[in-house]
């Protein structure tokens, strides 16, 4: 490395709890909070920042495991950081909390790169596109009929053609609200449903027929948990025409999604960029799916996201989850918003373009 290569001088970690704007459930767990931890890294005169969807134990592991290794790292080096923070986690664990603090680490790491050079994220990765296609995402169980018309409607009001809505915590509880969920959105607009594995096999073969005839949805998401591809296999062999089956978003490592491809269990694949790998994981995804020719769905984290999945040749859309969507410009400067459907990433301000609002955050700070 020559000396004038610039060296990362510090990493800072903190993790903020932002309580949602009321109760909300899929169909396997509950929630009234949301936790994202951010990481900023230090190098030449700029900070690169990250982030990832997680626990605030994820700060603490940044600190005991990844700070020791990055800190004195070239700062232009990130598959090098990545090979050491994937080495550093060995007798830890890699899948789960350990690879989303690897995702937020190098997220940070990627958007210091980009801003030492002066340039976009986008840019950096080389854009395959100018921006991604959104679909609303949100649909509680536990929201009332009013309040799920009122969401799912609102998207298709901003120009959004898609939504998605979860489905299966109480299915005799299902049909009316996905009559609720069509009447609001119309006739036109893509109808998505994700049980989150809250289903076996034969209830979801089930109601994938019930779903496409009744409601015409064309994406059933987690049928099945992703940890049985033979049965999101089933549902893709026998489920009705014109009704994807989608998994993914929660595939840590490589072979997570390896496993997922080589069972034909999707339509298309999930990854989210905070929880596999980071700009570095979401790379290797993307060229798997694309070898598998499968398309890929960006899930969640949408400021990130906006970027990576810009790079990413097999392009299917963004997940615009209701949760990351209130809280990213809540604690961040230079989020994007979407525009008729699409998210573009900004390309008027070097790396991720986004800022921590310090002040505003702190209210908010657990770590």
């Amino acid at each position: 490395m020559a000396p004038d290569e610039p060296r990362v001088e510090s990493l800072g970690v903190a993790a903020y709890e932002v309580p949602t704007d009321q109760p909300e459930s899929d169909g396997t767990i509950e929630w009234d909070s949301t936790t994202i931890v951010v990481v900023h890294v230090r190098a030449g005169g700029h900070v690169g920042l990250g982030y990832t969807y997680a626990d605030v134990s994820t700060a603490r592991f940044v600190e005991s495991k990844l700070e020791p290794v990055v800190v004195g790292a070239d700062a232009m080096d990130t598959g090098e950081v990545w090979l050491a923070m994937n080495a550093a986690v060995r007798n830890t664990g890699r899948p789960g909390l350990g690879m989303m603090a690897i995702s937020a680490v190098d997220v940070a790491l990627w958007d210091l790169r980009a801003r030492l050079v002066g340039i976009p994220l986008v840019d950096l990765l080389g854009p395959a596109h100018d921006g991604v296609p959104v679909y609303g995402s949100g649909g509680f169980t536990s929201y009332p009929l009013d309040r799920l018309q009122e969401q799912l409607g609102g998207w298709v009001e901003q120009g959004i053609p898609r939504v998605k809505m979860k489905t299966s915590r109480e299915p005799d509880r299902d049909p009316g609200r996905m009559d609720a969920a069509r009447k609001a959105i119309g006739d036109d607009t893509e109808l998505y449903v994700d049980a989150n594995g809250a289903l076996s096999r034969k209830q979801a073969l089930e109601w994938a027929h019930r779903f496409r005839n009744e409601w015409r949805v064309s994406w059933f998401e987690e049928p099945v948990t992703s940890d049985d591809p033979e049965g999101l296999r089933l549902l893709r062999d026998h489920g009705p025409g014109g009704l994807d089956i989608a998994a993914g978003e929660y595939g840590f490592l490589l072979s997570d999604f390896r496993t997922l491809l080589d069972a034909g269990a999707v339509d298309c694949l999930q990854a989210d960029v905070t929880r596999c790998g980071g700009i570095t994981g979401l790379l290797q995804v993307a060229g798997l799916a694309a070898v598998h020719q499968v398309d890929l769905s960006a899930h969640c984290a949408p400021a990130v996201s906006a970027h990576a999945f810009s790079a990413v040749l097999r392009l299917r859309h963004l997940e615009y989850f209701h949760d990351h969507a209130r809280l990213e410009p809540m604690l961040f400067d230079g989020v994007p918003q979407p525009r008729a459907g699409v998210l573009k990433p900004d390309r008027s301000r070097p790396g991720l373009g986004l800022e921590l609002k310090t002040a505003e955050a702190e209210r908010y700070r657990v770590h």
